[in-house]
């Protein structure tokens, strides 16, 4: 795991390219390195965290051994000592993975060669040849990489801050993009807080030549096209031969993410996900496996008395910390800095203490994300197909009568009525705020199609250009029809878009950004591309049966663990943010979003947000999840990095 940055079309001098990877340091402590070719106007620079191959052979920015190719990697390829026994080659350096891509391009070509690796990787190569540079990215996102034009010279790097520490970065914010973190609570690809800078999607690569100024990203790879391929050739075999089969894959993806030449362990959350990949790692280790969780004392928020027992159970070595709501709170002044672009999915602040605690035991931790997407973890995809299946029938102006009436009273009102009638309802009617539950249905009643039941269940801000002056919400993944998948299951085409969206914009994002700000590497099995092309021709019935999801990944854990063990409701890796805004947190989000202050910033009109603030504060509506958006792009904003966007415009 590494960074690197690098600049085109603009003669490279020493001095920008080293400020340049100064700025991402924490992906690579151990070791730095520049490379330049004035002549071609093209310079890279690299920090690395060493894993494999602790040597200098392994030092970056690399040149090829036939000296055509320079290469900028991050990431890890798994399976690069099977491609160096395919690839034959007698004059091997090091025993670097970066060696081995370096000359699998140089023998196969680029694309065959991203075809054939296993792994998570984002690079920048450099064909003196042919005078191009070529930017890749993994199939699904896990590793970033940054792109643009600022004037006449071409930007690249693992994070924005590489990018923003050029003399030549002078972009703005892009509104549009903050109407989409608005929606989504990040900002999806190819989209960037700054006007002019794209994220690479996953599974893509791109070529740039001296002069050439348009480059569009070419897919390798494509999510859409393993889930319809793998939904038209069904996996035909039984149940239990599904499972050994997963087993296999699942079991070969761990052991290939063992590998390393420093301390590694793994996130434990005491899930199904987690449970599995540290089941599937301590049966192929003779030692026990290091883990890690942490704990609140917050009843609901607190995932470590699972995790422990699970650990006992399969006897890994454990380490648990229970964290106070003012150490979680501490780390949100650091948050801006870290990802670097608003983002805000609270349980980042959980992802970083634990990332933080795994740091001072390991350098790699492998993490159980990926499960929810691939097998039907979330419980949208039961709400939204209930919901279809009890509102579909009814003609729209029904439902939109229906939906006036549940908004005819204020929450609040609907509050003192179930309180009322509350010695009459089934224990199943009674709610904690009824009102917002009622309110928030009436907003699911006037939906068109399943697909839009989705959109509002992942959705925050429904209607985000009415929040920011001169903002228009561009097309993406979820919102435009051209993207949608024809798959004949709508839980299917819901985890098809996760997949695509919110694992790479958001999960991956988060997990990615909160280890590497502690020099972590973190791997992830169960998105090994193997495992999701055999996820994706499963038949949902393998994914979820009898109202629940993940099942045959369950078959996998339960040859690990007892089925009773794991019998308990899913919970959200978060903190409770709702609570901290009426709370410790009020004075600090007050001030953020003073009206005076919205209106001489700009970027939002004040009037929705004091609402929906004057509602949270009531206790009658949860707006925490619409609030942390807009309070995440202000604590960016007061940052140096949206000082310096402020100043630009």
């Amino acid at each position: 795991m590494c960074g690197f940055a690098g600049v085109f079309a603009l003669t490279p001098s020493q001095d920008s390219l080293w400020r340049m990877g100064l700025a991402i340091v924490h992906r690579g402590p151990d070791d730095s390195g520049i490379w330049m070719d004035p002549d071609a106007a093209i310079g890279l620079v690299h920090r690395r965290l060493s894993i494999i191959d602790l040597s200098p052979a392994g030092h970056q920015p690399m040149a090829s051994a036939c000296g055509r190719y320079v290469i900028a990697f991050n990431g890890e390829i798994y399976n690069h000592s099977a491609l160096r026994k395919t690839l034959e080659h007698s004059s091997w350096r090091g025993h670097s993975d970066t060696e081995t891509l370096l000359s699998a391009i140089a023998t196969w070509g680029l694309e065959p060669t991203l075809k054939q690796c296993v792994g998570m990787f984002a690079f920048a190569l450099w064909d003196r040849e042919s005078r191009t540079l070529t930017l890749a990215r993994d199939r699904l996102g896990e590793k970033p990489l940054y792109y643009g034009w600022q004037g006449a010279t071409f930007l690249f790097g693992s994070e924005l801050k590489a990018l923003r520490a050029h003399p030549a970065f002078c972009a703005e914010i892009d509104r549009d993009a903050l109407a989409l973190f608005l929606r989504h609570n990040a900002i999806p690809a190819p989209y960037s807080i700054y006007q002019g800078i794209s994220k690479l999607p996953p599974g893509t690569f791109l070529q740039l030549q001296a002069g050439q100024k348009d480059a569009r990203p070419v897919a390798y790879w494509s999510a859409r096209s393993v889930a319809a391929v793998g939904q038209r050739n069904q996996f035909q075999g039984s149940d239990s031969e599904a499972a050994a089969e997963l087993e296999r894959l699942l079991g070969q993806a761990v052991g290939g993410q063992m590998v390393a030449d420093v301390p590694l362990g793994a996130f434990l959350s005491g899930g199904i996900d987690s449970t599995t990949i540290v089941a599937l790692m301590q049966a192929q280790s003779t030692r026990p496996v290091k883990t890690f969780t942490i704990g609140f004392n917050e009843a609901g928020y607190n995932e470590a008395e699972h995790a422990r027992a699970v650990a006992r159970h399969l006897g890994t070595e454990h380490t648990e910390l229970y964290v106070t709501p003012q150490d979680a709170m501490d780390v949100i002044p650091s948050l801006s800095a870290i990802y670097d672009e608003p983002f805000a999915d609270s349980s980042q602040i959980p992802t970083i203490l634990v990332s933080r605690l795994a740091r001072s035991h390991v350098t790699v931790s492998l993490s159980g994300d990926g499960g929810d997407e691939l097998f039907g973890g979330y419980n949208r995809y039961f709400w939204a197909r209930s919901l279809w299946r009890r509102l579909g029938w009814m003609p729209r102006p029904l439902r939109a009568a229906l939906a006036g009436v549940l908004t005819m009273l204020p929450p609040a009102s609907w509050n003192k009525v179930f309180h009322k009638l509350e010695q009459w309802l089934p224990a199943r009617l009674r709610y904690a705020n009824p009102g917002d539950k009622l309110h928030k249905a009436a907003e699911i009643l006037a939906v068109r199609s399943p697909e839009e039941i989705y959109l509002g269940l992942v959705s925050h801000w429904k209607n985000p250009e009415q929040l920011v002056p001169g903002g228009h919400e561009p097309p993406t993944l979820l919102t435009d029809p051209a993207y949608r998948s024809d798959l004949p299951d709508f839980e299917h085409r819901m985890m098809y878009l996760d997949t695509v969206s919110y694992l790479p914009d958001d999960i991956l994002t988060k997990v990615d950004r909160a280890a590497m700000s502690v020099s972590l590497e973190t791997r992830v099995p169960l998105l090994d591309h193997r495992v999701v092309e055999f996820a994706w021709a499963l038949p949902l019935t393998m994914k979820i049966r009898h109202g629940e999801g993940k099942w045959l990944l369950r078959q996998v854990l339960y040859c690990h663990v007892t089925q009773s063990l794991m019998e308990r409701p899913k919970m959200g890796f978060g903190v409770p943010i709702d609570h901290w805004l009426r709370g410790p947190l009020k004075a600090w989000a007050a001030a953020l979003i003073e009206p005076g202050r919205l209106v001489r910033e700009g970027f939002f009109d004040p009037v929705p947000i004091q609402h929906k603030w004057a509602e949270h504060q009531s206790g009658n509506r949860n707006w925490s999840y619409y609030l942390w958006d807009v309070l995440m792009f202000q604590v960016w904003l007061e940052s140096a990095s949206g000082a310096q966007s402020i100043a630009n415009r």
